[in-house]
């Protein structure tokens, strides 16, 4: 977008607040409900909102687990992949979350998913995980042999923060992108903590920020929570939410922090620059650091 047009779109939000016109999208992306609500003008927001499925499809074609032709899919397949300057950027946003949790994080959890989804060998796909086998090269990318990663811990939040990003570049200032998980440019917004076990436990406010939820029983393989510890841990969480100004790390942090008590919490909410950490235990009981 050009300079001078950028100005006048922030010149139109500041100065004629009664012409500002809300509209949302709502579909689905990675799997997931997805929705974006847009303040501004009308024309802005309609131009916007009309672009979405194209940049979404953009998306799904990098880091898509349910599409033959994705570049996450092609990586699983021959082991190797000349990466685009996102599938790059995102992977070495999983490498920081993987040291920032201890490994706790661990994409390379894809083959256990598989055999417990298909009852085949599990302990020969433990024996596969370790993040540290992964080679992140701008130029290439290369798992151990017999690896495959999965980006569903971690791509949902990569997504919003494209979203929110794009946006921004448009000149909005207030807008609230929900990928499954969600980020703000202003507000505040309203948004509900819900926990799968206790339903709707109550309200929290994000502006400027952004917020990830995980619940290890939303989905279960079999007996197994679908979030699985890289090193057989169990969740000790029903829910853990994060506030923080990423939510690609937000994304991947809650998935990590399923498996940490609260002095690891608290230790990671420094590392990590969070705002907040709620957790959830099987009760319903609700925490927040």
């Amino acid at each position: 977008m050009k300079r001078r047009r950028f100005l006048c779109l922030t010149a139109a939000f500041a100065t004629a607040p009664a012409l500002a016109h809300a509209g949302t999208w709502r579909g689905r992306a990675l799997g997931a409900e997805a929705s974006v609500t847009l303040t501004g003008p009308r024309s802005a927001v309609d131009r916007a909102l009309t672009a979405l499925p194209k940049r979404l499809e953009q998306i799904e074609a990098a880091f898509s687990l349910y599409r033959a032709d994705s570049a996450l899919v092609q990586l699983n397949t021959r082991g190797r992949l000349r990466p685009s300057s996102d599938f790059h950027a995102l992977m070495t946003l999983a490498a920081q979350a993987h040291d920032l949790t201890d490994g706790l994080f661990d994409p390379t959890v894809q083959p256990l998913w598989h055999a417990l989804a298909r009852g085949t060998d599990i302990e020969a796909a433990r024996r596969l995980i370790g993040f540290d086998r992964v080679r992140i090269a701008p130029d290439v990318i290369t798992l151990g042999r017999g690896q495959a990663l999965t980006l569903n811990g971690i791509a949902q939040g990569y997504a919003t923060d494209l979203i929110k990003d794009d946006l921004a570049r448009q000149g909005f200032t207030k807008a609230l992108v929900d990928m499954g998980e969600a980020a703000a440019l202003g507000g505040p917004f309203r948004l509900t903590l819900n926990d799968p076990q206790h339903g709707a436990l109550g309200h929290v406010t994000l502006e400027n920020a952004a917020r990830a939820t995980s619940s290890p029983g939303a989905l279960r393989l079999g007996a197994e929570a679908h979030i699985l510890g890289p090193r057989g841990q169990e969740p000790l969480w029903s829910t853990v939410s994060l506030e923080g100004p990423s939510a690609t790390l937000a994304d991947a942090l809650s998935t990590a922090a399923v498996f940490m008590d609260h002095p690891a919490l608290r230790q990671l909410k420094i590392r990590a620059g969070l705002s907040s950490i709620t957790t959830i235990d099987a009760d319903g009981a609700l925490r927040t650091l």
